[in-house]
């Protein structure tokens, strides 16, 4: 950044030159977000995008009110919603069209993609029975898998990875039928280059199935292109769906006739309305949706994807480069003697959309920035997350955050009693 500006020092001038060369800066319109927040939890919640409002009465008032069930059940519109989303997430992620259902949880997509992926290994590679998942992976994914091998009555076995190098040496045994892993960490950061990921998994006879919770909407990803076979993800992130908004899976083409959700269910069945006594699953995509989906909730996943149609994806990653490079730079410049540690990755291949810092006191910090303005996100243990979505967040809004932190640390605000009293995390 110092280079880019052959500067010896960032100011708050530089950072407003970086805002009039932007060419994602009038999408920040598009979002609901007061001048005097900076909102960097992007990657727990997404800002609500402008056009939920009007979507959201107009559902209510007209589709619901006054058209009831006839509506629900003589739109095409609504029923193919999973699809239609699907379809716009697919040119994020690198995949094609009727690749990929929104619909459910990322918890039971993953149930159900690990079902799908341990069926296909017990008829090809019977002698298969680990699962490989990540040490440090997000809490709930270890409980999907831990829950799914109690299911099956401990016919499975669960092993962990610490790294690339732990993972070929499980593979090495002949053993794995199953790898689960995020390209984005959530906590550190950090981000995997799936291709070379996939080809060593592959080598082994063993399948993936990606998390892109941390890296949708913020990283082009090339999910066919990879050769992946199964991926998850959710869409209340960077993809800014709203609150609880239904999730994604995507199953690579070559395993859509095999895909079996374990949940026979009214909307993954061939005709539901036949009531037949027996259970047919759907040909298409659709047998991966075991509900029918919250439509209101669906409306707003279209929303925010339809902003993600103003622009592109490499613009998106360029400028997440750009605010975290600053970022990075303004707090070793103005914040350089408060104890912050940097443990996501500075290397711009292995750095994903969020920064995360370590401080003792973390929880603290956090809490007197959300005072001053600044909407950060704390994660056990003693890890500040701070969120940089392109589509709203300016350079001045880097700069800005750099010298709050700055006043908190100066001011030992972190020591105010009050921001010692621990909140629940939802997101």
């Amino acid at each position: 950044m110092l280079m880019e500006f052959n500067v010896k020092v960032l100011n708050q001038k530089y950072c407003v030159a970086l805002d009039d060369k932007d060419e994602l800066q009038h999408l920040k319109g598009e979002f609901v977000l007061p001048n005097s927040i900076v909102y960097l939890g992007g990657n727990a919640l997404g800002a609500r995008p402008k056009s939920s409002n009007a979507l959201t009465q107009q559902f209510i008032a007209h589709e619901w009110d006054e058209k009831l069930t006839h509506h629900l059940n003589t739109d095409d519109h609504h029923t193919e919603l999973p699809r239609d989303l699907g379809n716009k997430i697919a040119q994020l992620i690198g995949a094609e069209n009727d690749e990929v259902m929104v619909a459910d949880s990322t918890a039971l997509n993953l149930f159900k993609t690990l079902t799908a992926a341990l069926k296909i290994q017990t008829k090809e590679h019977p002698e298969a029975n680990v699962i490989i998942a990540e040490r440090d992976a997000l809490p709930t994914d270890i409980h999907i898998i831990q829950s799914f091998i109690e299911f099956h009555q401990q016919l499975y076995t669960l092993e962990f990875i610490e790294d690339e190098y732990d993972l070929e040496q499980h593979l090495a045994t002949g053993k794995v039928a199953v790898v689960i892993l995020s390209q984005v960490h959530h906590c550190t950061g950090r981000l995997k280059e799936i291709s070379t990921i996939n080809e060593l998994i592959h080598q082994h006879s063993a399948l993936v199935i990606w998390d892109l919770c941390q890296s949708v909407g913020i990283y082009p990803i090339q999910l066919n292109q990879s050769q992946a076979d199964f991926a998850i993800g959710c869409t209340y992130k960077y993809l800014n769906g709203g609150p609880g908004a239904p999730a994604f899976l995507w199953v690579n083409a070559k395993y859509l006739k095999t895909f079996w959700d374990p949940l026979n269910a009214w909307n993954n069945h061939k005709n539901p309305l036949d009531l037949l006594d027996f259970y047919e699953p759907f040909t298409g995509q659709k047998r991966y949706m075991s509900a029918h989906q919250p439509i209101i909730s669906m409306r707003l996943i279209e929303c925010g994807l339809n902003i993600f149609a103003k622009t592109n994806l490499e613009s998106i990653r360029h400028k997440s480069l750009q605010l975290t490079d600053l970022f990075i730079e303004l707090m070793e410049q103005e914040c350089g003697d408060f104890d912050f540690e940097l443990i996501t990755p500075r290397e711009h291949q292995v750095r994903g959309g969020h920064l995360s810092y370590n401080h003792p006191f973390a929880y603290e910090i956090c809490q007197a920035l959300s005072v001053r303005g600044v909407i950060a996100d704390y994660r056990e243990t003693d890890i500040i997350r701070f969120a940089f979505s392109p589509l709203y967040i300016r350079f001045i809004d880097v700069w800005n955050t750099v010298q709050q932190i700055k006043s908190v640390m100066q001011n030992v605000e972190w020591q105010i009693k009050p921001y010692h009293v621990a909140h629940t995390v939802q997101y």
